[in-house]
């Protein structure tokens, strides 16, 4: 660790860059300032807005006036916050002028937060100074793998937030389930609430009082163990697809927060892949820039590969036994 200062700063804010919350502002332009900073500046008033406290929340205007003074801050070692991030340089999918796409690996939060010191969007910005502009588009829990977008302008951001709103992009997961999948069941519409435990973990059941949510189910392929499943999340709440195949008695291979370890134990060997089967397999959207359709794909990690050929093997001999 060791001490950073910034200089004083003064930003007058574009067309492209209004509309935004000025916490996201600035943390994209402060890279390196610790979040909790960023917060303390805002709330004690020393970060201001055409002379004014402003609050996180507050939405910036175009022409507003952003200033900050010098500010001092220790900052991890670069090598260590690169060690951590790494990986991500092995899993861009596709890149253009405006968008960026990766592979996202299972165990990796996609934001920091409580107990998370660096995460994939941090990461990423790390990773690739060369982009003045890096912002989620959509999220993915830390225990599920696949597709994620990232913005790399303000422009292309609010477009694809505004397809999400409309449900104009398609999502597409794969999920390994425990048992045989129901073939009547296509769809669960099941409200989800969220409640946060004291220990700050978060616990999603379904509950009347709970936000809608709706996901899609089609069978792709069918073990004597488990059941593979293309899954069409037509809402996005969090820990939705796991708390829906859970609550039919199916839960998701692999989940140590909504399944079950003792019927984890018969497909632990040793490759198991030791996360939890559910991967963001493709999505389709409306590229903001060009107007065209853009089909996006991400492959099954190998571990997860390797454990589906493991199941067509023993699929494969017990057919040959009852034979």
């Amino acid at each position: 660790m060791h001490a950073e200062s910034s200089p004083r700063q003064c930003w007058s804010i574009s067309a492209e860059e209004s509309s935004q919350r000025i916490d996201n502002y600035l943390r994209s332009q402060l890279k390196g300032v610790p979040k909790s900073l960023i917060y303390r500046l805002l709330r004690t008033g020393a970060i201001r807005v055409n002379k004014k406290r402003v609050k996180p929340l507050y939405r910036l205007q175009a022409q507003d006036e952003v200033r900050i003074p010098p500010v001092r801050f220790s900052e991890p070692e670069p090598m260590a916050a690169l060690h951590k991030v790494k990986a991500l340089n092995h899993c861009l999918l596709y890149e253009d002028e405006g968008l960026l796409v990766i592979n996202k690996p299972s165990g990796m939060a996609v934001h920091g937060g409580s107990g998370v010191t660096i995460a994939v969007i941090e990461g990423l910005r790390a990773l690739r100074t060369d982009l003045a502009y890096l912002e989620l588009v959509h999220r993915l829990d830390r225990e599920t793998s696949g597709l994620l977008v990232v913005a790399k302008k303000r422009s292309v951001l609010r477009a694809l937030h505004q397809q999400l709103r409309d449900h104009q992009i398609e999502k597409c997961y794969w999920a390994l389930v425990h048992g045989q999948w129901p073939m009547e069941c296509k769809q669960i519409k099941a409200p989800l609430l969220k409640t946060v435990l004291p220990s700050g973990e978060r616990l999603i059941q379904i509950h009347p009082q709970g936000k809608p949510a709706e996901t899609h189910f089609t069978v792709i392929e069918r073990f004597p163990q488990a059941t593979l499943l293309q899954v069409k999340p037509i809402t996005g709440r969090t820990h939705q697809i796991r708390v829906h195949t859970q609550s039919v008695g199916h839960p998701i291979v692999f989940d140590a927060r909504y399944g079950h370890s003792h019927w984890d134990a018969p497909l632990i060997v040793q490759d198991r892949p030791g996360r939890l089967f559910l991967h963001a397999a493709s999505l389709c959207l409306t590229h903001p820039q060009s107007g065209q359709r853009l089909l996006l794909e991400a492959p099954l990690e190998a571990a997860l590969q390797s454990l589906l050929q493991r199941l067509r093997r023993a699929t494969d001999k017990s057919i040959c036994v009852k034979a």
